[in-house]
């Protein structure tokens, strides 16, 4: 036991001090490593944040989220937006009244216009919406109320505030109460929504006005047909059961056959998570292929190194041979040397990918998740880096003839 002990500390002491000898070199040989490792840090880092980020945009949207959008047409085989809506506000009630596995449903209106307050003035988005909206996008006012269903019949000139919007018009805060003029129209400021953040395209949600949408269709866009309809499924478990209900109400409603092809499109939560969770998959498996080809790069590097260290050292091979080591021992002790490398490079680059990480937090301001599981991943894939690209040189070492060895000049 204790000469085991010996003989191990004695491969611990000649190995480190093999590396230490050539301290250059040394490092260079672990640069890969460290650059290999470093990527997969960072790579997994970046990932995760940005799939957090996109569960929390699709999250902003509402629970069981259902968008409708009209004017899908077929032209040449090929199904596209023809810029003419079909969808009413009758269609709208419509699928409330009819379909059971809805919950909330929303006529939407959009428009754009500078909205002036005093001397300040911002330009935005409005939308034209109805009660139900809140309560889709699971979005509360924060300073104020709503306006209600009589506002909606009544197409009364009020509004509700973004964030956004109201951080410009009134810097001092106080917006509920206020008088906003919307293409010379004054609306009156019933509240401000609370804070929603960015969205999958990186447009800011809060810089928009809500506003009816029968005020919006009569006194600011002048159009009769609705240009979406949003909608809330009564769980997560029905939204399929809700596109299917609403798809047989608009196909009677609008007098398409079962099989023919419907002037609107349905677009789900969950199918706007999987899209976007595949293109993410996409973009992390393609930086993982870079930090492997990295990783790649630096084992064959460390392969390298050992092989030319092995026929520097092949005399002194052959002395520790001739005075009793093993083929063994001598293995043990070249595969340490390349471990040892490769565990040292794969440290410094778990400190260089999450630095990295830092920076790209900081400085571009991208969502960073740097998790353990990725740090004892990287670690463990060093390590096997280094046994992996090590065992040949360590094999060709332990292999050497004696005699050989000590005639090798």
């Amino acid at each position: 036991m204790k000469s085991s002990v010996m003989r191990i500390s004695n491969i611990t002491m000649v190995g480190l001090r093999a590396i230490a000898r050539n301290k250059m070199r040394s490092f260079l040989t672990a640069l890969g490593i460290i650059i290999g490792v470093g990527c997969v840090i960072a790579v997994v880092a970046i990932g995760n944040g940005a799939t957090k980020s996109v569960e929390n945009t699709i999250n902003s949207l509402g629970t069981n989220y259902i968008m409708l959008f009209p004017g899908a047409a077929t032209s040449s085989g090929a199904r596209m937006f023809t810029g003419n809506s079909t969808l009413t506000a009758d269609d709208a009630d419509a699928i409330k009244a009819e379909c059971p596995a809805v919950a909330y449903v929303s006529p939407t209106v959009r428009a754009a216009a500078q909205i002036v307050a005093g001397e300040l003035n911002w330009g935005t988005s409005i939308q034209g919406v109805s009660v139900d909206y809140p309560l889709i996008r699971s979005w509360n006012v924060s300073q104020g109320t709503f306006f209600s269903d009589q506002d909606v019949k009544g197409a009364s000139k009020v509004c509700v505030l973004g964030t956004t919007v109201a951080d410009n018009l009134f810097p001092d805060g106080e917006a509920a109460g206020q008088i906003v003029r919307i293409k010379n129209v004054p609306f009156k400021v019933l509240g401000v929504l609370e804070k929603k953040g960015g969205n999958m395209m990186g447009q800011d949600q809060d810089d928009t006005v809500i506003a009816p949408y029968t005020t919006v269709m009569k006194r600011l866009s002048g159009k009769t047909k609705i240009d979406m309809i949003q909608l809330s499924a009564v769980s997560a478990d029905q939204v399929q059961q809700a596109q299917n209900e609403i798809d047989a109400v608009l196909r009677q409603r609008h007098r398409i056959a079962p099989n023919g092809d419907a002037d609107f499109q349905m677009r789900s939560q969950e199918e706007i998570a999987q899209a976007s969770g595949a293109q993410t998959a996409i973009l992390r498996i393609l930086l993982l292929v870079i930090a492997g080809i990295s990783l790649l790069v630096g084992g064959i590097g460390i392969m390298n190194i050992m092989l030319v260290s092995v026929t520097e050292r092949t005399r002194e091979i052959g002395i520790r041979m001739a005075i009793g080591a093993k083929g063994r021992h001598v293995l043990l002790q070249f595969l340490f040397e390349a471990v040892t490398l490769a565990i040292v490079g794969g440290a410094l680059g778990i400190a260089l990918g999450i630095g990295a990480s830092l920076a790209v937090k900081r400085f571009l301001q991208w969502p960073i998740v740097v998790t353990p599981a990725s740090v004892a991943l990287s670690f463990g894939v060093a390590a096997f880096v280094g046994i992996f690209f090590g065992y040949y040189p360590a094999r060709k070492a332990a292999k050497l003839d004696p005699i050989d060895a000590l005639r090798y000049e």
